[in-house]
């Protein structure tokens, strides 16, 4: 494909975008699937409704709301008459558009176009939704570094040392993980190096944060001491939270 072809279709793309409001009140950019129709070389509406339900149900299996990307709306086209008459339309996310284009057939320019047309700037969102993550996942991993070290802090002044500490941790992983200790965990993950932490999901990591938060609050409130004294509480607060993840469906 020749880059005088490429422009061409890129203008054609291009210029049937559309932007809307999303619920949120967010700017979305959008395809409707009737002008979408003639840019993938598809003659007939009905055809392409059929590649618009492989792409729904591609969605689907990869467990992303539909309703997200693929908007059935209706349209008013007029008649000869004068009159009007109402018509099926989709209104589409670029994701759908790209689902779609996949389950097109890729030796036809327009969908091999198409497909990266639509992959590049999906691509690029999700590099940028992965990134955010990560961004948020370290910063739920800082709050959890600050909580041990205060409760590594309050329990030394109760007459706890390190190896203590390190004792009062792990079983608090093990009343968290229902029974798996911390090295039993890092096995069953895989990690052969660095804290358990540093490689939980955002949730876990959360979970751990809070309990170890509820640790150092009872130990001041109730100015424990000792390392029994704080191993219950510590084990106690990690089982509640663990109980209400599961309540949750967690």
């Amino acid at each position: 494909m020749d880059i005088q072809k490429i422009q061409q279709y890129k203008s054609a793309f291009d210029q049937i975008a559309k932007s809307v409001k999303d619920d949120d009140g967010n700017g979305v950019e959008v395809w409707y699937a009737r002008e979408l129709q003639p840019q993938l070389g598809y003659a007939r509406w009905e055809n392409f409704v059929v590649a618009i339900g492989r792409a729904i149900e591609s969605c689907k299996t990869l467990g992303i709301n539909v309703d997200d990307h693929f908007r059935e709306v209706t349209k008013m086209v007029p008649l000869g008459s004068g009159s009007e008459r109402p018509i099926q339309d989709f209104m589409l996310t670029r994701y759908a558009c790209y689902l779609i284009a996949q389950n097109g057939d890729p030796k036809k320019e327009k969908v091999a176009f198409a497909q990266s047309y639509f992959a590049v700037q999906t691509r690029k969102a999700e590099l940028i939704e992965e990134r955010l993550n990560e961004i948020a996942r370290l910063d739920t991993r800082e709050r959890l570094r600050a909580s041990e070290k205060q409760l590594s802090k309050n329990i030394y002044q109760r007459g706890v040392d390190d190896r203590g500490f390190g004792r009062i941790h792990s079983k608090g992983d093990q009343a968290l993980f229902g029974g798996l200790s911390t090295e039993q965990m890092k096995k069953r993950l895989g990690i052969k190096s660095g804290a358990l932490a540093d490689h939980l999901p955002t949730l876990t990591i959360a979970a751990k944060n809070l309990a170890t938060e509820m640790t150092n609050y009872n130990v001041e409130q109730k100015d424990l001491h000792g390392e029994m004294g704080i191993t219950a509480e510590h084990v106690q607060n990690n089982r509640s939270v663990r109980g209400m993840l599961g309540q949750r469906g967690i």
